[in-house]
């Protein structure tokens, strides 16, 4: 509970037992309606929906660098190997084209809805103002179909990061794309750079996002697209899956990890049976910006015959860690150097705990040779792998030692049957806002009462890990407990949820309000 009277975000109904969060959930109505970030925009607990308005326009600073970009967000027919799919993106490209800058540039992008529907964009990962987070309902107004919105910020932090829209199941379609900070200080070791963005995919295959969704809340269990057709899982007792129709519960350390049968799975854009082709020559060291931009899937990524060193977790340094793999979890972002050997390697993503849909593979080529098949299986897969929570911080990444000002706890309930997801005893709209005040180190206790892994994001700030690690996500296996810290130096509301864009939409979010 919180130990500071000033702040709020302890447990809005009486603690509960892990049966009863495993067996009963935690009370939500099984009638549940897709939560607070569809275009029917609830207000907080207990108050009326809120209106923004455009934002006040910003100007760079004398000196500063201005970066300028428009977007137009369509809808669009892409071939995903010789299968066409309707779905939408940006500027027609999936993922979308790349928004590149400097730490400390001043940034103005247009985003021009060309969508049937509203939407917005979120800057994943940004420690930027609060009225260019994109969260419609609060952080500002839903972007209405024909219309243009215009973000301005500045992008402190150099890193790898992404951006999406913050309405609905938006992200299971085509809208992603990376984001680059530039470090204007950084020596650059390196020779080339490949960003490597993987997504699970099921739009425009007999089904779409929404469809999923509704099918998902009104069934209680996993959905199905690609003309696989549906399943009846019956009464599964809260989180116990158990083996699911072509899904699984996998292994440790995550147990279960979705929800959704992707017939897909991507890297930049491309399913294995038409793989991305990355070239480099012999003896050349490469930084491999890999983001997940999937919505439903941890990837388990190795590159054939090579071992890579993770150097930065969602764009902060970390101690050079060596892995012949590592999990990635929807939302987070890893650095790694890898030396190319000579010939055709396999880049492999392989789906967490999914055994329907393949993989995603994207081929690196230094030198002649076949390229492998789609279901090429790097050695290092079946061995030991990282887990990136587990990474030390590099100094220059950490915190300043400080005692937390402030504790509140968090906690991420939920069920299958019904599907209904939330925190601290509520969906969101319903549950009461962890608030701070300016200045704060707040410590947030977070635990996850269920039997699924949850990709824990936070808006608008960082955190650190007991260990010091620097993250803005971290994976949550079932039953685990982190205390992360931030400083509260970004005034605002904000967004922390899970980044399952299907337990977000059924409620498993929470706002982050600053006391005034």
């Amino acid at each position: 509970m919180a130990t500071d009277p000033t702040v709020k975000g302890t447990m809005t109904s009486p603690l509960l037992s892990r049966r009863n969060i495993l067996l009963g959930g935690f009370g939500i109505a099984a009638t549940a309606t897709v939560a607070a970030c569809t275009t029917s925009v609830p207000g907080k607990a207990g108050m009326p929906s809120r209106t923004f308005g455009a934002p006040a326009p910003l100007s760079p600073s004398p000196g500063q660098r201005l970066v300028e970009k428009t977007l137009v967000a369509k809808p669009v027919s892409l071939d995903l190997g010789g299968r066409t799919v309707s779905t939408w993106a940006y500027d027609g490209k999936l993922p979308g084209p790349l928004v590149r800058a400097s730490s400390g540039d001043f940034l103005r992008v247009s985003l021009d809805n060309q969508l049937p529907a509203d939407t917005t964009i979120h800057w994943h990962g940004i420690r930027l103002r609060n009225a260019a987070d994109g969260v419609p309902g609060l952080t500002q107004d839903p972007i209405s179909s024909g219309t243009k919105y215009v973000y301005e910020f500045t992008a402190p932090d150099p890193g790898t990061y992404f951006f999406h829209p913050h309405v609905g199941v938006q992200l299971d379609r085509g809208l992603y794309a990376p984001m680059i900070i530039d470090d204007p200080n950084e020596a650059g070791d390196y020779d080339a750079e490949w960003i490597v963005v993987l997504d699970d995919w099921i739009d425009g295959t007999g089904t779409t996002p929404d469809d999923v969704l509704k099918k998902l809340i009104a069934d209680g269990g996993p959905a199905s697209g690609g003309g696989m057709g549906g399943m009846d899982h019956g009464s599964m007792g809260g989180m116990d899956h158990g083996s699911m129709g072509g899904m699984s519960m996998g292994t440790p350390p995550w147990v279960d990890a979705g929800d959704v049968t992707y017939p897909f799975f991507l890297i930049n854009g491309k399913p294995p049976t038409d793989p991305d082709v990355l070239t480099a020559k012999p003896g050349q060291r490469v930084r491999l910006r890999v983001i997940n931009a999937a919505s439903d899937t941890i990837f388990t990524v190795a590159l054939g015959g090579h071992r890579l060193t993770i150097t930065d977790s969602d764009g902060h340094a970390v101690e050079p860690t060596e892995a012949g793999a590592f999990y990635i979890g929807m939302g987070e972002r890893y650095d790694a150097i890898v030396t190319l050997g000579d010939g055709v390697f396999p880049l492999v993503a392989r789906p967490f705990g999914k055994t329907s849909g393949g993989q995603a593979i994207a081929v690196v080529r230094t030198g002649s040779g076949s390229a492998p098949g789609v279901d090429a299986a790097p050695a290092d897969l079946s061995g030991q792998v990282l887990i990136g929570s587990q990474l030390r911080p590099a100094e220059s990444a950490k915190l300043p030692d400080r005692a937390p000002d402030a504790t509140v706890d968090l906690a991420l309930q939920g069920s299958m049957k019904p599907y209904q997801w939330g925190m601290n005893g509520a969906k969101f709209g319903e549950n009461e806002p962890l608030t701070v005040k300016a200045g704060q180190r707040l410590r947030i206790n977070a635990t996850n009462q269920t039997m699924m892994t949850h990709p824990l994001h936070l808006h608008g700030h960082t955190f650190a890990l007991p260990s010091g690690l620097r993250k803005d996500t971290v994976l949550m296996a079932p039953m685990q407990s982190f205390a992360i810290d931030l400083d509260a130096d970004n005034a605002g509301d904000w967004m922390i949820h899970c980044h399952n864009i299907y337990h977000a939409e059924a409620g498993m979010m929470i706002a982050l309000e600053y006391a005034t």
